[in-house]
Protein backbone atom coordinates (compact mmCIF):
# COMPACT_ATOMS: atom_id res chain seq x y z
CA UNK A 1 0.00 0.00 0.00
CA UNK A 2 3.07 2.32 0.99
CA UNK A 3 4.42 1.77 -2.34
CA UNK A 4 1.58 2.74 -4.37
CA UNK A 5 1.02 5.83 -2.22
CA UNK A 6 4.73 6.83 -2.72
CA UNK A 7 4.57 6.27 -6.41
CA UNK A 8 1.33 7.75 -6.45
CA UNK A 9 2.65 11.17 -4.85
CA UNK A 10 5.87 10.96 -7.28
CA UNK A 11 3.97 11.17 -10.09
CA UNK A 12 1.73 14.30 -8.66
CA UNK A 13 5.03 15.85 -8.11
CA UNK A 14 6.52 15.28 -11.54
CA UNK A 15 2.85 16.53 -13.08
CA UNK A 16 2.99 19.73 -10.94
CA UNK A 17 6.50 20.19 -12.15
CA UNK A 18 5.41 19.67 -15.62
CA UNK A 19 2.71 22.15 -15.24
CA UNK A 20 5.41 24.72 -13.48
CA UNK A 21 5.59 28.29 -15.30
CA UNK A 22 7.93 28.13 -18.44
CA UNK A 23 11.61 29.22 -17.02
CA UNK A 24 14.45 30.70 -19.41
CA UNK A 25 17.31 28.72 -19.31
CA UNK A 26 20.84 30.35 -18.48
CA UNK A 27 23.40 30.72 -21.53
CA UNK A 28 26.31 29.18 -21.33
CA UNK A 29 29.03 32.29 -20.48
CA UNK A 30 31.12 33.58 -23.49
CA UNK A 31 34.88 33.10 -22.98
CA UNK A 32 36.37 36.60 -23.70
CA UNK A 33 40.23 37.30 -24.46
CA UNK A 34 42.02 39.64 -21.72
CA UNK A 35 45.03 41.31 -22.05
CA UNK A 36 45.59 40.03 -18.21
CA UNK A 37 45.10 36.76 -18.51
CA UNK A 38 48.06 34.09 -18.80
CA UNK A 39 51.14 33.91 -16.72
CA UNK A 40 52.88 36.67 -18.72
CA UNK A 41 49.45 39.23 -19.03
CA UNK A 42 49.48 42.67 -18.22
CA UNK A 43 46.60 45.50 -17.75
CA UNK A 44 45.86 47.31 -20.92
CA UNK A 45 46.25 50.60 -19.59
CA UNK A 46 43.70 52.97 -22.03
CA UNK A 47 41.16 50.27 -21.35
CA UNK A 48 41.59 50.61 -17.55
CA UNK A 49 41.56 54.10 -17.62
CA UNK A 50 38.23 53.66 -19.86
CA UNK A 51 37.13 51.77 -17.19
CA UNK A 52 37.29 53.87 -14.56
CA UNK A 53 35.73 56.89 -16.52
CA UNK A 54 32.63 53.87 -16.52
CA UNK A 55 33.26 53.53 -13.04
CA UNK A 56 33.03 56.77 -11.99
CA UNK A 57 30.52 57.70 -14.02
CA UNK A 58 28.00 55.40 -14.00
CA UNK A 59 28.96 52.34 -11.62
CA UNK A 60 29.81 54.40 -8.63
CA UNK A 61 26.03 56.20 -8.49
CA UNK A 62 25.40 53.06 -6.18
CA UNK A 63 28.54 50.52 -6.15
CA UNK A 64 31.18 51.53 -3.69
CA UNK A 65 35.17 50.20 -3.88
CA UNK A 66 35.52 50.62 -0.09
CA UNK A 67 39.35 48.49 -0.14
CA UNK A 68 40.79 51.12 -3.28
CA UNK A 69 42.08 54.21 -2.89
CA UNK A 70 42.83 56.86 -5.41
CA UNK A 71 46.16 56.57 -5.45
CA UNK A 72 45.96 52.81 -6.77
CA UNK A 73 45.12 55.01 -9.92
CA UNK A 74 48.37 55.15 -10.64
CA UNK A 75 48.75 52.01 -11.13
CA UNK A 76 46.36 52.43 -14.53
CA UNK A 77 48.79 55.17 -15.75
CA UNK A 78 47.26 58.57 -14.15
CA UNK A 79 49.65 61.01 -13.21
CA UNK A 80 49.74 62.19 -9.76
CA UNK A 81 48.19 65.34 -10.83
CA UNK A 82 45.05 63.61 -12.32
CA UNK A 83 44.78 61.56 -9.17
CA UNK A 84 44.88 64.56 -7.18
CA UNK A 85 42.39 66.19 -9.06
CA UNK A 86 39.79 62.92 -9.38
CA UNK A 87 40.27 62.99 -5.82
CA UNK A 88 39.28 66.61 -5.40
CA UNK A 89 36.75 66.40 -7.16
CA UNK A 90 34.98 64.16 -3.85
CA UNK A 91 34.31 65.45 -0.49
CA UNK A 92 34.64 62.86 2.28
CA UNK A 93 34.14 63.13 6.03
CA UNK A 94 36.61 64.04 8.09
CA UNK A 95 37.31 65.36 11.83
CA UNK A 96 38.54 69.36 12.12
CA UNK A 97 41.03 70.87 14.32
CA UNK A 98 38.18 71.44 17.33
CA UNK A 99 36.83 67.52 16.98
CA UNK A 100 33.91 68.70 14.61
CA UNK A 101 33.25 66.45 11.96
CA UNK A 102 34.09 68.38 8.65
CA UNK A 103 33.70 67.30 4.94
CA UNK A 104 36.61 68.44 3.15
CA UNK A 105 38.06 67.58 -0.83
CA UNK A 106 39.04 63.99 -0.90
CA UNK A 107 43.02 63.15 -1.00
CA UNK A 108 44.93 60.54 -3.20
CA UNK A 109 45.34 58.51 0.22
CA UNK A 110 41.94 58.32 0.93
CA UNK A 111 39.76 55.37 0.07
CA UNK A 112 37.22 55.83 -2.88
CA UNK A 113 33.99 57.66 -1.63
CA UNK A 114 31.18 55.43 -0.82
CA UNK A 115 27.73 56.53 -2.33
CA UNK A 116 25.88 55.97 0.53
CA UNK A 117 26.43 56.64 4.07
CA UNK A 118 25.85 52.92 5.34
CA UNK A 119 24.47 49.88 4.00
CA UNK A 120 20.75 50.77 5.35
CA UNK A 121 21.04 53.88 3.47
CA UNK A 122 21.68 51.52 0.43
CA UNK A 123 18.81 48.97 0.63
CA UNK A 124 16.08 52.11 1.56
CA UNK A 125 17.22 53.29 -2.01
CA UNK A 126 17.62 50.11 -3.94
CA UNK A 127 14.43 47.92 -2.65
CA UNK A 128 15.98 46.50 0.16
CA UNK A 129 19.04 45.10 -1.86
CA UNK A 130 22.29 47.36 -0.84
CA UNK A 131 24.45 47.26 -4.49
CA UNK A 132 27.49 44.63 -3.77
CA UNK A 133 31.02 46.80 -3.05
CA UNK A 134 33.05 46.15 -6.33
CA UNK A 135 36.97 46.51 -4.42
CA UNK A 136 37.14 42.25 -5.10
CA UNK A 137 34.20 41.79 -7.55
CA UNK A 138 36.10 39.54 -10.29
CA UNK A 139 37.76 37.73 -7.47
CA UNK A 140 34.33 37.36 -5.63
CA UNK A 141 32.15 35.90 -8.53
CA UNK A 142 32.60 32.40 -10.11
CA UNK A 143 33.63 33.10 -14.02
CA UNK A 144 35.35 36.26 -12.88
CA UNK A 145 35.95 38.89 -15.38
CA UNK A 146 33.80 37.03 -17.98
CA UNK A 147 31.22 36.74 -15.56
CA UNK A 148 31.20 39.86 -14.86
CA UNK A 149 31.73 41.06 -18.85
CA UNK A 150 28.63 38.55 -19.21
CA UNK A 151 26.13 40.36 -16.65
CA UNK A 152 26.60 43.76 -18.25
CA UNK A 153 25.82 42.62 -21.33
CA UNK A 154 23.13 39.83 -20.73
CA UNK A 155 20.13 42.14 -20.35
CA UNK A 156 17.21 42.04 -22.37
CA UNK A 157 13.53 41.62 -23.30
CA UNK A 158 12.22 38.47 -20.91
CA UNK A 159 10.87 35.86 -23.05
CA UNK A 160 6.78 35.74 -23.51
CA UNK A 161 6.34 32.64 -21.63
CA UNK A 162 8.09 33.86 -18.19
CA UNK A 163 6.81 35.82 -15.69
CA UNK A 164 8.88 38.69 -14.17
CA UNK A 165 8.94 39.50 -10.62
CA UNK A 166 8.18 43.54 -9.95
CA UNK A 167 10.90 45.48 -10.23
CA UNK A 168 12.74 42.96 -11.20
CA UNK A 169 14.94 43.09 -15.13
CA UNK A 170 15.88 40.13 -17.61
CA UNK A 171 19.40 38.99 -17.67
CA UNK A 172 20.25 35.60 -19.47
CA UNK A 173 23.40 35.00 -17.61
CA UNK A 174 22.19 36.09 -14.16
CA UNK A 175 21.06 32.79 -11.87
CA UNK A 176 17.49 32.77 -12.22
CA UNK A 177 17.51 34.94 -14.79
CA UNK A 178 15.64 38.23 -13.25
CA UNK A 179 18.24 40.73 -11.25
CA UNK A 180 17.29 43.76 -9.56
CA UNK A 181 19.60 46.45 -10.97
CA UNK A 182 18.66 47.84 -13.93
CA UNK A 183 20.70 47.76 -17.16
CA UNK A 184 23.75 50.37 -15.92
CA UNK A 185 24.79 50.66 -19.68
CA UNK A 186 23.57 51.93 -22.82
CA UNK A 187 25.70 52.92 -25.64
CA UNK A 188 26.76 56.10 -25.70
CA UNK A 189 26.28 56.44 -22.09
CA UNK A 190 30.11 57.79 -21.82
CA UNK A 191 32.18 60.09 -24.02
CA UNK A 192 35.45 58.88 -24.44
CA UNK A 193 38.44 61.49 -24.56
CA UNK A 194 40.44 59.18 -26.52
CA UNK A 195 37.64 59.02 -29.47
CA UNK A 196 36.79 55.60 -28.66
CA UNK A 197 32.97 54.14 -29.49
CA UNK A 198 31.23 53.63 -26.33
CA UNK A 199 29.43 50.63 -27.25
CA UNK A 200 27.89 48.54 -24.72
CA UNK A 201 30.43 45.86 -25.34
CA UNK A 202 33.19 48.79 -25.12
CA UNK A 203 32.21 49.93 -22.26
CA UNK A 204 31.80 46.45 -20.27
CA UNK A 205 35.07 45.07 -21.77
CA UNK A 206 36.80 48.47 -19.71
CA UNK A 207 35.17 49.02 -16.66
CA UNK A 208 35.68 44.33 -16.14
CA UNK A 209 39.13 45.46 -16.93
CA UNK A 210 39.12 48.44 -14.30
CA UNK A 211 38.03 46.57 -12.07
CA UNK A 212 39.94 43.32 -12.71
CA UNK A 213 42.80 45.99 -11.68
CA UNK A 214 41.04 46.98 -8.51
CA UNK A 215 40.71 43.41 -7.09
CA UNK A 216 44.22 42.76 -7.45
CA UNK A 217 46.56 45.83 -8.12
CA UNK A 218 49.84 43.52 -7.64
CA UNK A 219 48.91 41.31 -10.22
CA UNK A 220 51.79 42.44 -12.59
CA UNK A 221 54.34 42.43 -9.83
CA UNK A 222 53.21 39.04 -8.88
CA UNK A 223 53.45 37.25 -12.37
CA UNK A 224 56.83 39.10 -12.71
CA UNK A 225 58.07 37.73 -9.64
CA UNK A 226 57.11 33.92 -10.43
CA UNK A 227 58.55 34.31 -14.40
CA UNK A 228 62.06 35.05 -11.95
CA UNK A 229 61.39 32.83 -9.38
CA UNK A 230 60.79 30.18 -12.08
CA UNK A 231 64.02 31.08 -14.12
CA UNK A 232 66.04 31.10 -10.96
CA UNK A 233 64.98 27.24 -10.05
CA UNK A 234 66.00 26.37 -13.72
CA UNK A 235 69.05 28.16 -13.46
CA UNK A 236 70.10 26.30 -9.82
CA UNK A 237 68.86 23.04 -11.51
CA UNK A 238 71.23 23.50 -14.01
CA UNK A 239 73.92 24.61 -12.08
CA UNK A 240 72.80 21.36 -9.45
CA UNK A 241 73.45 18.99 -12.13
CA UNK A 242 76.63 20.15 -13.41
CA UNK A 243 77.99 20.19 -9.88
CA UNK A 244 76.69 16.75 -9.59
CA UNK A 245 78.23 15.57 -12.56
CA UNK A 246 81.72 17.17 -11.53
CA UNK A 247 81.37 15.71 -8.41
CA UNK A 248 80.81 12.30 -9.22
CA UNK A 249 83.04 11.75 -12.61
CA UNK A 250 86.00 9.72 -11.29
CA UNK A 251 83.57 7.14 -9.57
CA UNK A 252 82.84 4.30 -11.79
CA UNK A 253 79.10 3.40 -11.87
Amino acid sequence: MMRWVSLAAAAALIGAVAVLPAHAEEASMPRQAWSFAGPFGTFDRAAAQRGFQVYNEVCSACHSMKLAYYRDLSGIGLSEEQITAVAAGKTVGDIGDDGAPIERPALPSDHFKSPFANELAARAVNNGAAPPDLSLIVKAREGGADYLYALLTGYSAAPTNMKMGDGMNYNKYFAGNQIGMPAPLSEGRVTYGDGTPASVNQMAKDVVTFLAYISEPETEMRKALGVKIVLFFLLMSCVTYAVKRKVWADVDH
